[in-house]
């Protein structure tokens, strides 16, 4: 039951900033009427299916705060045109970056009234090189902002320094730098879900266990996320004295199943007691199939992101456990908060870490099926 106390404190405290000409925020309206920002967009620019329930509460808080959306008006106002470049890599229909970039669209539909321009830009996730290149390009065309999965940690830096000395802002999605002066990050702690992904593989192994680690061969540095998902991982079996299990690192083509089976098999060949496995990156059912082509569907199995094979693969408990993140969320907010603070000239978080769902053959139909 809602706290209609503090409700009417809130829309006390909301109605006094209005007055006041202060900046009230479409999330502190959308929280009020209990409904999600999307629709409060909707409701204030009578465009787009809101219910008729949806709405009533809507103008009912807007009501009660007596809102004029000044910051609106000035932004439809402006001639200027805002250019966003969203660098993400090249995918197919039925991959993990093909959500991120359903984000990207549902926000360029959302804010194509602000004049904000979606210019999106791919390159090769296993070839560091095809990065710089197209960052070089992106770099020279002087776009107003830029949305990156920073994939290759040094690359990203060097491009992140020259966007800096233009004085273009950036923000990240997917993975995190730190220190390399991002606007925004929309994402998962990697780290923390790494070591959440141990506790849920490792707990209960007998001591003499094998697990594989796996990853995808590249053309230049391991990627960002992979890394720091696997120094989470690692952390916990520190922190847990698990330093007895046995490690084993096996690498895969992403073009060549055959020769990954092969792999495959002479790992099995070479190590007894390989109980339990995991994929860093989104495409565990790669090594689902093969495990279960080997007959070894016994392997506890864990990995992340709900691609349709990976499902698959979980129904049938093949997966243990996979970790979700919501990909198309992250490219939407962001791309949200970048007009926050470009156009609306509102202050944003820097850090918004995703949650980390855990999904398993138990849970999954409720997850895929749910709809805000």
């Amino acid at each position: 039951m809602r706290n209609y106390s503090c409700v009417r404190t809130r829309i006390y405290y909301l109605t006094e900033m209005n007055q006041n000409q202060t900046k009230i925020r479409i999330k502190d309206i959308a929280e009020l009427a209990g409904v999600s920002e999307g629709t409060v967009d909707r409701v204030l620019h009578n465009r787009g299916e809101v219910s008729a329930k949806s709405r009533e509460q809507v103008e009912k808080v807007l009501t009660e705060i007596n809102y004029s959306p000044n910051l609106i008006a000035r932004s439809l106002a402006s001639k200027k045109m805002y250019r966003f470049v969203c660098l993400i890599p090249e995918h197919s229909s039925a991959d993990y970056w093909a959500k991120v970039e359903h984000g990207f669209d549902m926000a360029a539909a959302e804010y194509l009234h602000y004049n904000i321009v979606l210019e999106k830009r791919y390159f090769n996730q296993f070839d560091a090189s095809t990065f710089s290149a197209v960052c070089a390009e992106i770099s020279e065309s002087l776009p107003d902002a830029v949305l990156m999965a920073p994939i290759f940690r040094d690359e990203t830096l060097q491009f992140a320094q020259g966007l800096k000395a233009r004085n273009i802002p950036f923000s990240f999605i997917d993975s995190m730098i730190e220190e390399a002066g991002f606007l925004t990050y929309y994402g998962q702690n990697s780290f923390q879900s790494g070591y959440v992904a141990a506790r849920l593989l490792l707990q209960d192994l007998p001591a003499d266990s094998k697990v594989i680690f796996l990853r995808t061969m590249r053309k230049g540095a391991v990627s960002n996320q992979t890394l720091a998902r696997k120094s989470g991982f690692l952390q916990y079996i520190e922190d847990h004295g698990l330093q007895s299990l046995e490690l084993i690192n096996v690498e895969m083509n992403d073009k060549d199943e055959a020769a990954n089976l092969k792999t495959l098999t002479e790992v099995f060949e070479q190590h007894e007691n390989i109980r339990a496995a995991i994929s860093f990156n989104s495409k565990v059912y790669r090594l689902a199939m093969h495990l279960q082509a080997l007959e070894h569907s016994d392997v506890r199995l864990i990995g992340y992101d709900l691609l349709d094979e990976n499902v698959k693969y979980l129904q049938q408990g093949v997966v243990s456990f996979l970790i979700a993140q919501r990909p198309d969320k992250q490219a939407y907010l962001t791309v949200r908060d970048l007009c926050t603070e470009l156009i609306f000239k509102q202050k944003v978080n820097r850090v918004n870490y995703m949650p980390i769902d855990i999904l398993m053959k138990e849970n999954i139909e409720d997850y895929l099926h749910f709809s805000e």
